[in-house]
């Protein structure tokens, strides 16, 4: 039966591809940002830190939005494959709690930055978004017990080397799109 959850929001294929190109490209251009603001001529340099702030706040609202947009448009192409409704009760349970989660790990960073934890922003996301793929884990898709091993890790690796975030959401983006690659089906 296709007319559940497990079949209908996915992170496969396509839909793991491009969530995972959102965090590389997002976690490239928060870098790029931050060392421009970092660098004496560089234009980034004469914008406020507020003003960084907020624009990296943006981005990484896009990035959720993008995803969670990624999520959905795969889970309709394959409702249309099946001939099989997208929103349904379960379904629609499932975007309470995909929405509740987020929402608690956007409060989560956001009080971390408000208390001066800069350095703790990436691993407590990666963490936080190792649980939600273990917890969005069934028994089908036991694979995501590797990515959200893999998160878990850089989190940890994250924690002893602070500046080693940007390379985390890289590899948690090369590790989404092999995910995708891999698990087409």
């Amino acid at each position: 039966m296709h007319d559940t959850l497990e079949s209908n929001f996915t992170l496969k294929g396509l839909t793991s591809i491009l969530i995972g190109l959102y965090f590389f490209i997002a976690g490239s251009i928060i870098n790029s940002i931050i060392e421009g603001f970092l660098i004496d001529d560089n234009p980034m340099g004469m914008l406020s830190p507020q003003i960084i702030e907020i624009v990296i706040f943006t981005l990484i609202f896009f990035v959720f939005l993008f995803s969670s947009l990624a999520l959905f448009f795969g889970g309709k192409r394959t409702a249309k494959k099946f001939e099989y409704k997208l929103w349904n009760t379960e379904t629609k349970i499932a975007f309470r709690n995909y929405v509740l989660k987020f929402t608690v790990i956007f409060l989560v960073l956001t009080i971390l930055m408000n208390l001066g934890f800069i350095d703790y922003l990436t691993p407590v996301f990666l963490i936080l978004y190792g649980v939600l793929l273990a917890l969005s884990m069934n028994k089908q898709r036991k694979n995501l017990l590797v990515l959200s091993g893999v998160s878990i890790l850089l989190a940890a690796i994250c924690f002893l080397i602070p500046s080693y975030w940007h390379a985390s959401l890289s590899i948690i983006g090369i590790a989404h799109i092999t995910y995708g690659v891999v698990v087409r089906y």
